[in-house]
Parts: structure tokens; C-alpha cells; sequence
């Protein structure tokens, strides 16, 4: 498997056709530890609708593999790229089970932060986490992000209107 980057436990690259099944299966066996804080695309139709969001220049996905067995333990995103003067974008992460808890999803999100930073030139990324959310504040935590502030009915997810802590990382830490 050719990796974009690695580190001992996690590996990152881009989703593909090819994934489908084995990204569906591992989103409807996480659906209990993702709701309600995010819906992760669980159906073929969402699977290719996510292939092609992440094709617009404007996105960027990332599968986090577990290096040992090459499986998928969770996934990132980068939206909303903008460049010129800003330079930055939104992070979106989750691991998938049997992964959550294990440092996948946090040596793999390093890995992403790196990517976008060297390779996308991104200078800052912005990750919103609904409050209760703790095993996502914990990542953002470990990985330096810092709060800067409070977004209440931010994002429609889940079939209602959430309100979100504002955490963001920047190149220069």
C-alpha cells in the first residue's frame, strides 16, 4: 500500500472506489460511538458522494490505516480549503471500531496536520467539536490545537442544528 505518510502505528491515503465495503462496514459498526456527534457515510450512495466531494479542490480525504494490517481505522477530512492571504481549512476526524482509543486516530490526524501543512502549504486548520464530545476534544487537545471560541447552532447534523467549541491549529504552532 503506498502511503502519502506514515508513522510506526498509522498509515494515511486517499479513499477509493475500491474501499467502499470495507468503509461502509466499518461506519455501521461505529454508528453507536459516532452518534450523535457525526453521521459517518454508511450507504454506497454516500460512500461515492464523499468519493466525489473529496475530488473538489476545495476538500482533501484521508483514510487512517491501521500499518500492521492495512485496515481502515478511522478517516479525516480537510474542507473548505481556502488559499491566498487565510491558508487554511476545516478538520474533520473519526475512528472507526475496533480503533477507537488506541492512538490510531491521533498518530494518524498528526499525520494529516503534517501533510496539510508541508505538502497542501495550509497554515491553518480549524476543528469544530460539539461540546460533550470529549474523546474529540482530547485528540485536538494532544495534537496542540488550542480553543478559541464557542459557535452555538453552528452545524445541521444528525437531523438538527448543533452548537460547537471552535479549536485551530497554525503551522507556527
Amino acid at each position: 500500500m503506498r502511503y502519502l505518510r506514515t508513522d510506526p502505528l498509522v498509515g494515511i491515503r486517499r479513499p477509493r472506489p475500491a474501499d467502499e465495503e470495507e468503509f461502509i462496514a466499518a461506519a455501521r459498526r461505529s454508528r453507536g460511538l459516532h452518534r450523535p456527534w457525526l453521521a459517518a457515510p454508511d450507504t454506497p450512495q454516500e460512500y461515492a458522494a464523499y468519493l466525489r466531494k473529496n475530488r473538489r479542490r476545495e476538500n482533501d480525504g484521508y483514510l487512517l490505516c491501521d500499518r500492521a494490517s492495512g485496515a481502515i481505522a478511522g478517516y479525516a477530512n480537510i474542507s473548505g480549503i481556502v488559499l491566498g492571504a487565510l491558508r487554511g481549512g476545516y478538520l474533520g476526524y473519526a475512528a472507526f471500531l475496533p480503533y477507537s482509543g488506541s492512538g490510531h486516530a491521533s498518530a494518524g490526524i498528526r499525520l494529516v496536520i503534517e501533510h496539510a501543512f508541508t505538502t497542501l502549504g495550509l497554515h491553518r486548520l480549524e476543528a469544530n467539536i460539539q461540546p460533550g464530545n470529549e474523546p474529540s476534544r482530547r485528540v485536538a487537545r494532544k495534537l496542540g490545537f488550542r480553543m478559541e471560541g464557542y459557535s452555538p447552532d453552528y452545524l445541521f447534523i444528525e437531523g438538527a442544528w448543533r452548537d460547537h467549541e471552535r479549536w485551530a491549529i497554525t503551522a507556527k504552532g
